[in-house]
This record gives C-alpha cells, sequence and structure tokens, in this order.
C-alpha cells in the first residue's frame, strides 16, 4: 500500500505563512518527481510547484519568491514553504510523487487527498 499524506494547511491571515508537508510510505524503490498542485473553487488543478530528483525546482509564477519547495530524500516527503499569503492562494492543495514502486516495472503517479489552505482576514 502506497500513500501520500499531507499536513499543514489551514486558516492563515492575509500575508501569513504555513507550511505544508507531505511523506510517501509503502513498497518505494525510488521517488523521481515530487511536487504541489492546488485547486481554487471554480478554476482549474494547477502546478504550484515541482522538484525532481535532480534537485532542481520548477515554480509557477505566481508564487515565485513567495513559495518554495524542499525535499528530505531519506525520509521520503516534499515541503512546501508558504509566505506572503494572498487570499487568492486559498485552495486545496494537492501532493504528487512519480515513484518507482516495488511491483511496478515503470514509475506511477500518486496523489495525495489534499488539504485545505485558505487565507482570509
Amino acid at each position: 500500500q502506497v500513500q501520500l499524506v499531507e499536513s499543514g494547511g489551514g486558516l492563515v491571515q492575509p500575508g501569513g505563512s504555513l507550511r505544508l508537508s507531505c511523506a510517501a510510505s509503502g513498497s518505494i524503490l525510488s521517488i523521481n518527481t515530487m511536487g504541489w498542485y492546488r485547486q481554487a473553487p471554480g478554476k482549474e488543478h494547477e502546478l504550484v510547484a515541482a522538484m525532481p530528483s535532480d534537485g532542481s525546482t520548477n515554480v509557477v509564477d505566481s508564487v515565485k519568491g513567495r513559495f518554495t519547495i524542499s525535499r528530505d530524500n531519506a525520509k521520503n516527503t516534499v515541503y512546501l514553504q508558504m509566505n506572503s499569503l494572498k487570499p487568492e492562494d486559498t485552495a486545496v492543495y494537492y501532493c504528487h510523487a512519480q515513484m518507482r514502486l516495488t511491483w511496478s516495472t515503470v514509475p506511477i503517479d500518486y496523489w495525495g487527498k489534499g488539504t485545505l489552505v485558505t487565507v482570509s482576514s
């Protein structure tokens, strides 16, 4: 059983900070890319930030300079540090990981259940 378990969402005032965490567990051989997507009410699912295994990062322009993605490969965990939060950052944030598993011959995409981030005064 492979799982992605997210934590760290909640309610924060504009200008505040939150840190999301996502830990992968199960029959994992290796993890290629880990990242975060979000879906705001009435909007499409969008990439927020991703981090391949080589340590590079891909961050959407709307959060550059405010959000930072990082990984702890020893813990199979990805983080999203969100600073200077704005009301438009309100969304359900989903963790994503592309992983090679002990029983698969190709990498498989997994998603967390999502964690709600609400930015409001």
